[in-house]
């Protein structure tokens, strides 16, 4: 959870923000002035609304711009023919129409009221008649702020204002009545709180707690959507503790409430949850080693669940003492059927299931008496998760054991200038035996089938052992393991 927020800003923090809105907005003047005066002419009202208004507020618009207006679909998409760059209505169904002008993105929505059926996965769209109507059903009261245009006039009717400037999550009506409309708001409480490091007011607190079991109508994918957009968020802990604390977790992932285990009474080992929340900040400090624009969800993902076996393999052992033997494998099978229960994609589900399997393999390395055997199967069971792995290992590091904490870096370090000078030499990241399938069936004067197969494993784990054999020898060794087999 985020630090209690002030609800009384002063009227200074407010001019400052609006401040920094009217410098937004002047930025973007030209393409909505236009597109106002467009539809005032034709009779319609338009308005900047929901998110892009609160970035603009925020300092942190986008080229993505929101529109609602009272102008159904069809006379949208007259409004834009001529004016637009590129036009699409793959959202006419829910009344939104996109375009492209210029650098900018738009999505234009008529006013619109949503709500689900206690039954149903999927929202009724009915369309609305005004600006207030349509910002009342929106999520929270800063996302339910609009600039009217052309006139630019700010359209406040819920304090969304307030809010932005005090920090605070809350519903525009009763968060009984939003998160009853659509649940997925709830998964969004916490989204934002990770986004903005927002306080939930209360009553939304209290709201998820008692219609928890409620998101179970929203469908996987949209569930799956906001986890991803959590995950990714800058401070995915506060909402990670807000979906468990008000017990959604136990409906969308349930491995991680699970990993608050009670702590056995010699403390002999770690919260599990607060290690997994640890470890998943540490690989967010640790991610521009990976060389990427934004945020990893795999490597983020990978850190949040690498335990969740835990609780399926704890063992308690004599003196105390607790163990959790092949919790790498179980949690990497858990990960795997919870991705695929979230409808997440094949390649998500084998990367983060891969991940929390190697997880532990490094524990092994020791002071780095690791064979150069070792260090090739390291790199080959890794694969083109080698640079995520090395991300996952050292974040996994949470001792407060100065000493300890210092010889597992060492550890990696030294493993890792392994890695890079048998890469040098080896070429490791294109780990193959020193014969193809073809030159095993010339060799052995056999067609395609099994035997290949077999041969070809048996001069990997040569090449892994051995490192580069050459042709020559190599042909000498696949002879030899064929004869030995008659």
């Amino acid at each position: 959870m985020s630090p209690t927020a002030d609800r009384s800003p002063s009227a200074g923090s407010l001019s400052a923000v609006q401040r920094q809105g009217v410098q937004s907005l002047l930025r973007i003047a030209p393409v909505v002035d236009e597109l106002g005066a467009r539809f005032v002419a034709a009779g319609h009202e338009i308005a900047l609304v929901g998110g892009s208004v609160r970035d603009a507020l925020l300092d942190r618009l986008s080229n993505d711009l929101d529109f609602a207006t009272s102008a159904r679909p069809e006379a949208v998409l007259k409004l834009l023919a001529g004016w637009a760059d590129h036009v699409w209505d793959i959202g006419k169904a829910f009344g939104t129409i996109g375009c492209r002008k210029g650098d900018w993105v738009l999505e234009i929505t008529t006013y619109r009221s949503e709500s689900y059926d206690p039954d149903s996965r999927k929202p009724a769209v009915a369309y609305g008649d005004t600006l207030e109507g349509d910002l009342h059903r929106r999520d929270f009261a800063l996302n339910a702020m609009a600039v009217q245009l052309p006139s630019r006039e700010f359209v406040d009717p819920f304090g969304g204002l307030e809010d932005l400037a005090a920090k605070v999550l809350r519903t525009p009506g009763t968060a009984e009545e939003s998160f009853s409309d659509d649940p997925l708001r709830m998964m969004r409480a916490a989204r934002f709180a990770a986004q903005l490091a927002f306080t939930p007011d209360p009553s939304v607190v209290t709201a998820m707690t008692t219609m928890a079991e409620r998101i179970t109508i929203i469908s996987a994918e949209r569930v799956r959507d906001e986890l991803v957009k959590l995950v990714c968020a800058p401070y995915p802990r506060i909402g990670l503790d807000l979906l468990v604390e008000t017990g959604i977790a136990e409906h969308v992932l349930p491995e991680l409430p699970a990993l608050r285990l009670e702590l056995d009474e010699h403390h002999r080992h770690k919260d599990v949850y607060q290690h997994s929340l640890t470890v998943l900040d540490q690989a967010i400090e640790l991610e521009p080693r990976l060389g990427l624009d934004g945020p990893d969800f795999v490597t983020r993902f990978a850190a949040l669940v690498h335990d969740i076996g835990k609780p399926k393999t704890r063992q308690f052992a004599g003196g105390g003492k607790v163990t959790f033997h092949h919790h790498d494998v179980v949690g990497a099978k858990l990960t795997k059927k919870r991705m695929r229960a979230l409808r997440f994609s094949n390649d998500q589900i084998d990367q983060v299931g891969k991940l929390v399997e190697l997880h532990l393999r490094f524990h092994g390395y020791g002071t780095g008496e690791w064979t150069d055997s070792a260090v090739r199967r390291y790199v080959r069971d890794a694969g083109d998760l080698l640079s995520r792995l090395h991300v996952l290992t050292r974040a996994d590091c949470t001792t407060r054991n100065r000493r300890k904490a210092d010889a597992l870096r060492a550890a990696y370090d030294d493993l890792e200038k392994r890695i890079e000078q048998l890469q040098k030499q080896e070429q490791l990241d294109a780990i193959r035996p020193d014969l193809d399938g073809n030159q095993i069936m010339a060799i052995l004067e056999i067609g395609p089938g099994r035997e290949v197969g077999e041969a070809y494993k048996y001069l990997m784990e040569l090449r892994l052992d051995q490192g580069p054999l050459g042709e020559e020898r190599a042909r000498e060794e696949l002879l030899a393991w064929w004869a030995s087999r008659s």
